[in-house]
């Protein structure tokens, strides 16, 4: 029974996530709504974790806590109106079948590139300059 508990939850999160996707495109939601949801959306379907998930109990622990957490962050600041119509839209989209965005998915990787670039030039300035 435990099981079906946390696959429910599971759902639940997944559906959260996609709606703030579809939250992030609306005009009526603040700026800063709308990064932070970027964020945790981007995180979320990001095959690239901040604790890789080979890691023993840690690995999982990020996805546990860092994608609900964002999630319960962001949809504070979307407002109410707004919310319920997208997690309509999303239920909608849901019961369809899995959405895919493969434009969503090619801004994530180039921006894990950008990132791990970032982090090598600095490891490179960082230990040239000894």
């Amino acid at each position: 029974m435990k099981f079906e508990k946390w696959k429910e939850k599971a759902k639940t999160l997944k559906r959260e996530v996609y709606t703030l996707y579809l939250a992030y495109k609306d005009p009526r939601v603040p700026w800063y709504a709308k990064v932070f949801s970027a964020f945790v959306v981007g995180y979320a379907f990001s095959p690239i974790d901040l604790i890789p998930d080979f890691i023993p109990v840690l690995g999982y622990l990020d996805d546990l806590i860092l994608v609900p957490l964002g999630v319960a962050l962001a949809i504070k600041m979307i407002p109410v109106n707004v919310l319920a119509e997208c997690r309509e839209k999303s239920d909608e989209v849901l019961q369809q079948g899995k959405p895919v965005n493969r434009s969503a998915a090619v801004i994530i990787v180039i921006l894990w590139i950008a990132i791990i670039a970032w982090m090598v030039k600095l490891g490179i300035g960082y230990f040239s300059e000894r």
